[in-house]
């Protein structure tokens, strides 16, 4: 089971692309690529990035051990993470990213369904699921609209439901 860090920080986690140098490796993924980001031994950020950007792996034991955590993910969607996790955000965010790590491999929920959970309102979830910083273990790609797919990584099109759609694919669920 992933652990969070509470008290990560606040910052516009999700809101603005991070430059390819700002990432302390970038693996391969059967999508495409994963930009990671560590906050000294804890994972941070998993960004989506597309096939075209340059792997840059990194020697460290905390990279390793993501890398390790992943592939056993793309071999097993059931796979039952073994990371630390430090994703910064607000209070909110926390407690719906808390919420995504309880949807199991193979299940979805609904925006509507964690907004009614937490008392809010499915917009803001939303905002939240969009700006997880910590994709893939911090499942956003679980959430669905009340009718249809819904977004993915504030996208409604292209790159990112091409990405959603994989991973949900690779749980057995299919769209």
């Amino acid at each position: 089971m992933a652990v969070f860090i509470s008290g990560a920080g606040v910052d516009n986690a999700g809101m603005h692309p991070v430059e390819h140098s700002e990432y302390d490796a970038v693996l391969s993924a059967p999508f495409g690529a994963l930009g990671v980001r560590l906050m000294g031994e804890a994972l941070a950020g998993l960004d989506f990035l597309p096939p075209e950007v340059p792997l840059r792996p990194c020697g460290s034991a905390a990279v390793h051990r993501v890398a390790h955590e992943l592939e056993a993910y793309y071999a097993n969607p059931r796979h039952d993470w073994k990371l630390v996790l430090a994703p910064a955000g607000t209070l909110f965010r926390q407690r719906v990213w808390q919420v995504l790590t309880t949807i199991p491999s193979g299940r979805t929920r609904t925006y509507g369904a964690i907004a009614d959970e937490l008392g809010s309102s499915p917009r803001a979830v939303g905002q939240a699921v969009g700006d997880n910083p910590i994709a893939i273990v911090i499942p956003c790609h679980r959430v669905l609209a009340a009718h249809g797919l819904g977004g993915f990584m504030h996208g409604t099109a292209g790159f990112p439901l091409t990405v959603k759609r994989w991973l949900l694919h690779h749980e057995g669920i299919e769209f």
